[in-house]
């Protein structure tokens, strides 16, 4: 595949440098001398540190919207260990760099179309920052057109891991929350498929922090409530979300500092135990 066929050389950034970063001007200026006509975009530099799960996520929901080509630089937990090697992963014509500790297998929804490991020389002597000094010169050859062969030999697998699922029993779910954004809106690992499985159209109840706050009913969108109400409806992604409509962290309070929820706190679904009634979607 020829990136400077088929549309503009882009390569993204995802990281857990935190705002303002040395080190994600560092990566951009790499990347710059590399090749100046590649495009930098930058998915999110608020990853928590060395989280993975986060990482996957933040990549899962993006990377459709970019064009065939785009490599995506994964600057999260990079120092390599013995299990754990760099790889560029093939998926979709995009690619994927960065360090085998399972987030390939997060990110991926299917088998791969390839995978690499990745042999190319360091261009420094110091070795705690690979993602500028391996990943960058990766990623520019492969945005430029280059096959991933040259970079290393195909890989024998990947290091396996699996989302956190919701459990489930005949009357409830249980989920995590996956992502707060900047509205302080919560995103839920509970998709509308399962919602719709085991809540089989049944009247349901989602507890927050007081009973006057407990959400009843999903919604198709944010407005279909009035300024600063609860809401909760199924997102883009097909991921259950509670909001408060209009509302934002620091600004009014969004969901997650009214309901003091946080990513990796509980959200359960109560469903009601009595004979099926009208649709609730």
């Amino acid at each position: 595949m020829s990136t400077s066929e088929s549309g503009p050389r882009i390569v993204t950034l995802t990281s857990d440098y935190g705002a303002d970063s040395l080190y994600t001007a560092a990566m951009k200026a790499a990347i710059i001398k590399h090749d100046p006509s590649v495009r930098i975009v930058d998915i999110t530099h608020g990853i928590r540190p060395f989280d993975t799960n986060q990482a996957a996520f933040a990549l899962r929901t993006t990377a459709d919207h970019f064009p065939k080509g785009t490599v995506h630089i994964i600057a999260v937990n990079t120092n390599p260990a013995e299990d754990y090697v760099h790889k560029v992963m093939e998926l979709g014509g995009q690619f994927y760099v960065g360090l085998d500790d399972g987030i390939f297998s997060l990110i991926a929804d299917r088998e791969p179309d390839a995978l690499h490991d990745i042999s190319v020389p360091s261009e420094s002597d110091i070795l705690t920052f690979p993602e500028r000094h391996v990943f960058v010169q990766v990623a520019c050859h492969l945005v430029q057109g280059g096959v991933p062969a040259v970079i290393g030999p195909k890989s024998n697998g990947w290091m396996d891991s699996e989302w956190q699922r919701p459990l489930q029993g005949a009357d409830y779910l249980q989920g995590v929350i996956l992502h707060v954004d900047s509205f302080g809106n919560l995103v839920t690992n509970i998709d509308q498929r399962l919602f719709k499985e085991v809540g089989k159209e049944r009247p349901f109840n989602i507890p927050l922090r007081a009973a006057r706050m407990n959400v009843t009913k999903i919604h198709r969108a944010y407005s279909e409530v009035p300024s600063g109400e609860r809401v909760a409806l199924f997102n883009h992604m097909g991921l259950l979300e509670i909001a408060i409509y209009h509302g934002a962290d620091g600004s009014g309070g969004g969901a997650s500092q009214l309901f003091g929820l946080k990513v990796g706190d509980t959200v359960r679904i109560e469903f009601d135990n009595a004979a099926q009634v009208g649709s609730l979607l």
